[in-house]
């Protein structure tokens, strides 16, 4: 039973790491009061970006311009909806389409209908002396690539900033009540536009993370609904930054439990598994209409 319970807890890290990227980011938007639905058109153009970047043979130019796209895209966002003030569904839905076509076609453009292949620079596992070596949970925890160890300092990092810091402190004002923070002296709207860019920096850095610790190379609309997703993990951890964390490790260790049914000899339909993630998103959705928890001034249009 090890063997199998430690494949299903690698590939539930494996799988995590990506949304708990885009779902950390997302929650800091969302905690100052801005709902970005084109995270998904920021998480595909950072896929894109990586192989593009990792074609020179870099590791790090692939993580460097899957960020750079994901700031490009969430800055588009960021300018739309918060400094134009326009509607942040439509404004999303409009980035998510956007970045969709926009990476389809330029990878028809660039690689032909052939695709690119293989070929790539892709992350390691870095194993970590001693708790690699823990029964059971040690493998799957510490022999990972390291961006999924970069997950693991910015949970804590993101809880210290946001509950201990002043900055901290204006964002989340401005996410419950943007006038009484005006009044303070803090400017909604620039707060705003910073949470999103660091939303789209981590939103980019979770589509090079498909491309560069996972699948090695890029298909189209291989975010599969990531974006909308991690959106829906917020709301489960109730905008939080440790409950997001969790939240993004449950719906990883949905997906893999495919992984655990095979090991055992279990015998079930592969799309029941596929599509586990997304009933959870809907389960989610339900389960938090009433938005216990949430900022009070999510999605209304700062002055």
């Amino acid at each position: 039973m090890e063997a199998p319970l430690t494949g299903f807890l690698a590939a539930t890290v494996r799988t995590a790491t990506p949304l708990a990227l885009a779902a950390l980011g997302e929650t800091v938007v969302e905690q100052a009061g801005v709902i970005n639905v084109g995270l998904e058109g920021v998480i595909i153009a950072g896929a894109f970006a990586a192989l593009v970047g990792a074609g020179t043979g870099s590791v790090t130019a692939g993580c460097a311009a899957a960020i750079g796209a994901g700031v490009l895209v969430a800055g588009l966002f960021a300018l739309v909806a918060v400094l134009l003030r326009a509607d942040q569904i439509i404004t999303g839905t409009a980035v998510t389409l956007l970045g969709l076509g926009l990476t389809g076609l330029l990878y028809r453009i660039l690689y032909g209908v052939a695709g690119a292949a293989l070929s790539i620079p892709t992350m390691r596992s870095l194993p970590l002396p001693f708790l690699s070596r823990i029964p059971v949970i040690g493998a799957p925890l510490f022999d990972q690539p390291p961006v999924t160890y970069a997950v693991y300092l910015l949970v804590p990092a993101l809880w210290w900033w946001t509950y201990r810091t002043h900055a901290g402190l204006a964002l989340r004002s401005v996410g419950e009540n943007p006038d009484a923070a005006r009044a303070a002296g803090i400017r909604p709207r620039r707060v705003q536009g910073w949470a999103v860019l660091l939303g789209g920096v981590l939103g980019g850095l979770s589509g090079g993370t498909l491309v560069l610790a996972q699948a090695g190379t890029f298909a189209e609309g291989m975010s599969a609904g990531r974006g909308f997703i991690a959106i829906a993990i917020v709301a489960l951890g109730r905008w939080h930054p440790v409950g997001s964390a969790i939240a993004a490790g449950v719906f990883g260790a949905a997906s893999a439990l495919q992984f655990l049914f095979q090991a055992m000899g279990w015998s079930a339909p592969y799309q029941l598994f596929l599509v586990l993630p997304y009933v959870l998103t809907l389960i989610a959705l339900a389960t938090t209409r009433g938005r216990r928890g949430a900022p009070a001034a999510l999605s209304r249009r700062a002055m």
